[in-house]
């Protein structure tokens, strides 16, 4: 079969419509795209099924080691059937899996490498828009961070929530339920037997937890953002409306190449601040925070940790979903999932309705028809979970750069607090030693951990939960006060207060702090102090001395010398900046 004669088709210069990128590469009559043809050729495609017609690239995060993901290999030819019958053409590029639970020390440390990945992959190879497909934690922030920056038409597909655990006649959540009966094994009230079968029942299918950890509350966050199709981020990873979604999502990328509709078009400071509101009324993880500053910084859009405070004291927790509420994704998504909840947030006018979507006109117009199915799960305005949203930024002289704490998943009586310290210098000490009898921890002491940011972790773990010494369980103690400069997992709980900026290995004042120390936590007035004399810090400070770095070479020193605090996004300084990168020449 002879190759057609190079030359203008559906986007790729016919009238009305932007020219695609791929021409370039296929459509010229040089030598390269000569060879560009014949290669593809040699993939097995026909000239009339890539001749000028919209290259999508469909980035998939599956991995044989990432169960979040496991369904993704699937998904993708349901993407793949949505770009064929709308007349792309798909190609499937695997990238990092970033598996939250396999990736050590945390997959954190990999984020801004996916996000480099996915955008120098979008910028050099010949395509004309992308569909996303992520979802366990990382995964949902590192593409979109890529994709902001190298502003294609995309389409976010997310993984969605595994299906609800179960032991005993228990309904179980991952994440949260793990840490509970964890602990209930330490105080001795459960042993081996019962800690075998909530092994084999706790994650029952492939998807992300089914709690409103790190990974619904981003894919929320995302579909808030309006980058997703409509009700794509609580659908049940097993459900078949999820394959129906990744289909939409292959028919609608092709769409927004035709309009040349670019990803800046609707990652806009009035669809942050939507994000925002979302996270807050969803009770969601306090890693939002970095994860949505980091975004906006990609997207050009300034964003700081006051317009999480500012909002936090407007947005109620509509959402009664584990670890701050009683119910789990699957639940949420038959009460109306998010469609619902933001048909709420609009009622109540804490949106921006006239913003587009990829999928609408406006946000307005994609709300129009959802509903709440069940008032118990997603709450009337009338019935807040919690007045105000669910995250606080804390600052003092502890933390002059903030600090964060999810206080609607801690024990109210802990909210104000002064205490003494003991303090950790990093987390396998503290793994070693948490238990000695000789450190006097009691009820009132503050547990203090250090070394855990983003340069000191390295890679800011999630190592903010600290354990509650066994001697204090089986006394019945459930909950204590607990700093660090770490993050923690979004299906955790308790009195956390996280991401102290600056980190203590760069010599914030975490650094300074001494066990016995006395510390206060106010999360109503907002504040984090250190009871020590302005005197004596400056002197601790003039005897402090910076660790050596965690990495001499390799990513991990490239990530060691570019990062940046937690309070700006931990994204690398060099890909936050803005600046022009040329279109390649493929000519």
């Amino acid at each position: 079969m002879s190759s057609p004669a190079p030359g203008p088709g559906p986007g790729d210069g016919a009238p009305g419509a932007p020219a695609l990128r791929s021409h370039q590469w296929y459509g010229t009559d040089g030598l390269r795209s000569f060879s560009h043809r014949a290669r593809t050729r040699q993939l097995g495609y026909l000239p009339e099924e890539h001749m000028g017609k919209p290259v999508i690239a469909i980035l998939n995060t599956w991995s044989d080691i990432n169960p979040c993901h496991q369904h993704l290999r699937d998904r993708a030819e349901a993407v793949k059937r949505g770009v064929w019958q709308a007349g792309g053409f798909p190609l499937e590029f695997p990238v990092a899996t970033l598996s939250e639970t396999f990736q050590k020390p945390t997959p954190m440390l990999y984020r801004n490498l996916l996000a480099m990945e996915t955008e120098e992959l979008l910028r050099s190879y010949p395509v004309d828009g992308a569909v996303l497909m992520g979802g366990c934690d990382k995964t949902t922030p590192a593409l979109l961070m890529g994709a902001a920056s190298a502003d294609l038409p995309a389409v976010f597909v997310p993984a969605g929530p595994m299906l609800r655990g179960h032991w005993r006649g228990e309904t179980l959540g991952s994440g949260t339920d793990m840490w509970k009966y964890w602990d209930e094994k330490r105080a001795g009230r459960i042993g081996d037997r019962e800690m075998s079968e909530l092994e084999a029942g706790l994650a029952r299918s492939p998807g992300t937890c089914m709690t409103m950890g790190t990974a619904s509350t981003m894919t929320s966050a995302a579909e808030a953002l309006g980058v997703t199709m409509p009700g794509a981020s609580a659908i049940p990873a097993v459900d078949s409306a999820h394959s129906r979604m990744a289909a939409a999502a292959g028919l609608r990328v092709v769409g927004l190449v035709d309009e040349g509709a670019r990803l800046s078009r609707f990652l806009t400071a009035e669809a942050y601040q939507d994000a925002i509101a979302t996270v807050l009324a969803l009770g969601g993880s306090t890693n939002a925070v970095i994860h949505l500053i980091a975004m906006a910084g990609r997207s050009g859009v300034p964003l700081t940790l006051d317009d999480f405070d500012r909002l936090a004291r407007e947005v109620p927790v509509l959402a009664d979903v584990r670890p701050g509420g009683a119910y789990l994704m699957e639940d949420f998504y038959y009460a109306g999932g998010l469609p619902g909840l933001l048909s709420r947030l609009a009622e109540a006018g804490l949106l921006h309705p006239d913003r587009p979507t990829v999928a609408h006109a406006s946000l307005r117009e994609q709300l129009d028809g959802a509903g709440v199915h069940d008032d118990t799960v997603i709450r009337p305005l009338s019935n807040p979970l919690s007045p105000e949203g669910g995250v606080a930024v804390l600052r003092g002289n502890l933390a002059p750069d903030g600090a964060v704490i999810k206080h609607i998943a801690a024990e109210p009586r802990l909210l104000e607090h002064t205490g003494p310290a003991v303090v950790f210098d990093d987390y396998r000490t503290m793994q070693a030693t948490i238990n000695d009898s000789g450190l006097g921890i009691t009820p009132d002491t503050v547990l203090v951990l250090r070394g855990a940011g983003p340069v000191g972790g390295p890679g800011m773990p999630e190592y903010g939960m600290l354990p509650i010494p066994d001697h204090l369980l089986k006394q019945g103690v459930t909950d204590m006060v607990r700093l660090s400069d770490a993050r923690m997992s979004g299906t955790s709980y308790g009195t956390c207060v996280l991401h102290i900026a600056p980190e203590s290995h760069v010599g914030g004042p975490l650094a300074l702090v001494r066990t016995g120390d006395r510390i206060t936590l106010d999360v109503a007035a907002r504040t984090l102090r250190l009871e020590v004399g302005d005197t004596e810090l400056e002197r601790r400070r003039a005897a402090w001395r910076r660790p050596p770095a965690p990495y001499g070479r390799g990513y991990g020193a490239l990530y060691t010398e570019h990062i940046t605090q937690a309070d700006t996004g931990c994204d690398f300084a060099f890909l936050a900046r803005p600046g022009e990168v040329p279109e390649p020449y493929a000519g």
